[in-house]
């Protein structure tokens, strides 16, 4: 029989793609999730109920695990995954980055399976690619082949409940990425991950989206180095500005990053922040930073994620008619 190239990546890849499992404590429920369960309680050993999961993949021999941080959204619930039905482990969340969609996991053992890392810079158009995943959380294992059928795509991901995030420089791909699939890796010819399983836009056929595996590369060298992910932090909050928004609130500018508060009583500019300490106020708009204007395609969050802690940033802000230059110092996120 002859063995074709799909077959030899899915038996070296395979072993080290895992299924995540959260589970909580029922009393912890709330009303939604318990009804939702009921007559269907998958408990574990822990007389725990299973509230979610997805897929996601061993990094290292030591047990390092990357996934989708959307899969692991739950501060409140434990999380254990499953290496095949003999092995499985609980899981600690080192991090979760909402913004990227990325988190790491670790789990306690040695010589876990794990998966080798590409570069994904030098992904190109057209290239194959292959899903790995736990389509719609039962068919374990599930493999699609396709290509990189886009490069730099940004769109705005919801798992359909309470998680909503800007994704962008994304790779697409009509390697079928499945309920389920979300966390699992992206796969070139050459059995090395290229990116993370993220989402789906379901009223189209096969166009799926994986986050670059470099971003979480770099976040798991500052996991080992720090013990956490360091980023740097102006402490505002803010809604950007685009046509629309400035009618319909009577703002004179169209593009830049509003100051404004989420909900009633909350101070938008952090206590104690770097944005406090240069003067930055409710309402002020930030235009610019280190000289590059602020908008839809440009977002603050894009600058924040290029800087480092420590980096002084020349930032304009309107204030009630006038340009304000400011200099900020960026603080780490705590």
């Amino acid at each position: 029989m002859i063995t074709s190239p799909v077959q030899k990546i899915a038996k070296k890849v395979c072993p080290a793609v895992i299924t995540i499992i959260a589970s909580k404590d029922i009393p912890k429920l709330d009303a939604a999730s318990f009804l939702s369960l009921q007559g269907n309680l998958d408990l574990n050993h822990k007389g725990q109920a299973k509230v979610g999961g997805g897929s996601g993949f061993i990094v290292s021999k030591d047990g390092y695990v990357f996934t989708c941080a959307h899969v692991v959204k739950d501060f409140e619930a434990d999380y254990s995954v499953i290496i095949d039905p003999e092995h499985r482990y609980e899981a600690r969340v080192l991090s979760r980055d909402f913004l990227s969609d990325i988190a790491i996991l670790k789990i306690r053992g040695k010589d876990f399976p794990y998966l080798k890392i590409a570069n994904s810079d030098k992904v190109e158009l057209g290239q194959y690619a292959i899903s790995v995943g736990n389509s719609l959380g039962e068919f374990e294992d599930t493999i699609s082949l396709g290509i990189i059928s886009g490069l730099s795509r940004n769109i705005k991901a919801c798992d359909g409940m309470d998680f909503h995030t800007d994704l962008k420089g994304l790779f697409q791909t009509d390697a079928a990425i499945n309920n389920g699939n979300s966390g699992g890796p992206l796969i070139n010819v050459n059995g090395e991950v290229i990116g993370i399983n993220t989402a789906m836009i379901e009223k189209a056929q096969n166009i799926g989206f994986a986050i670059p595996i470099n971003c979480a590369v770099k976040d798991l060298k500052e996991i080992r180095k720090f013990g956490k992910i360091k980023r740097p932090y102006l402490g505002v909050k803010y809604v950007l500005l685009d046509k629309n928004v400035s009618e319909e609130n009577n703002l004179p500018i169209t593009e830049g990053a509003l100051i404004v508060r989420e909900r009633y009583g909350e101070n938008p500019v952090a206590k104690g922040s770097s944005s406090e300490k240069a003067g930055l106020k409710e309402y002020d708009i930030i235009l610019s930073f280190n000289g590059k204007k602020i908008n839809k395609e440009h977002s603050l969050v894009d600058f924040l994620s290029k800087s480092k802690i420590g980096d002084k940033v020349k930032i304009e802000i309107f204030r009630k008619g006038k340009i304000i230059k400011k200099i900020i110092v960026l603080q780490e996120k705590k």
